[in-house]
């Protein structure tokens, strides 16, 4: 797609959704994939939850209050928002919209229902699961990451088989058992993208 800024065709940029459970590795695969293409653009979502170890303010996350972040949501500064266990958090619109404009692909890491509400915004999106090699393989990750407790790592197990159940809406799975191989997939979905 293309938008007309000063008069002249620019391209505009695509965004890249990209989704799985707790502890699949999101972070880190999209860390890396941004070290190795700094041209792409990350969503800093807002959240109302308490940074996890290691985590920066304005790096991973915005870290706002519950009545900061209500007052965002009432001035519709999210493209969309969501309560995940018990937090808020929410994608700013703006940050969006003028990457786009500038011609900037976007990645975004959101919960499927953040997914589903952003698509029916964004439906040139393209929407990328990364998945666990096995629930095993994922409680291990969550256990050994140490950032909740028993029972938060029980729910979280409970909400991943929900969340996995909901890959199939996505254009493209990749399941994340070796982390070079699943960004090469996750650039080789990029540039077949930037492609068409």
């Amino acid at each position: 797609m293309n938008i007309i800024v000063n008069n002249e065709m620019a391209p505009k940029g695509l965004l890249f959704i990209i989704s799985g459970p707790s502890g699949t590795g999101k972070s880190t695969v999209l860390r890396v994939i941004l070290e190795k293409r700094p041209e792409l653009r990350y969503s800093i979502s807002y959240t109302t939850r308490p940074p996890r170890e290691g985590e920066q303010d304005g790096v991973d996350y915005d870290f706002i209050s519950k009545d900061a972040f209500r007052k965002k949501m009432d001035s519709g500064e999210f493209a969309e928002w969501a309560e995940v266990h018990g937090e808020l958090y929410g994608t700013p619109g703006r940050f969006l919209d003028e990457a786009f404009a500038a011609g900037h692909d976007v990645l975004l890491d959101i919960d499927v229902e953040g997914a589903k509400n952003i698509y029916s915004g964004y439906p040139e999106a393209v929407l990328i699961f990364i998945a666990p090699p096995s629930v095993e393989e994922l409680e291990k990750r969550l256990v050994n990451r140490g950032a909740d407790s028993s029972r938060a790592v029980e729910q979280r197990l409970k909400n991943s088989k929900a969340e996995m159940a909901e890959a199939h809406h996505y254009h493209h799975v990749i399941v994340n058992d070796d982390l070079a191989g699943t960004v090469s997939k996750l650039e080789a979905i990029i540039e077949n993208a930037r492609l068409k």
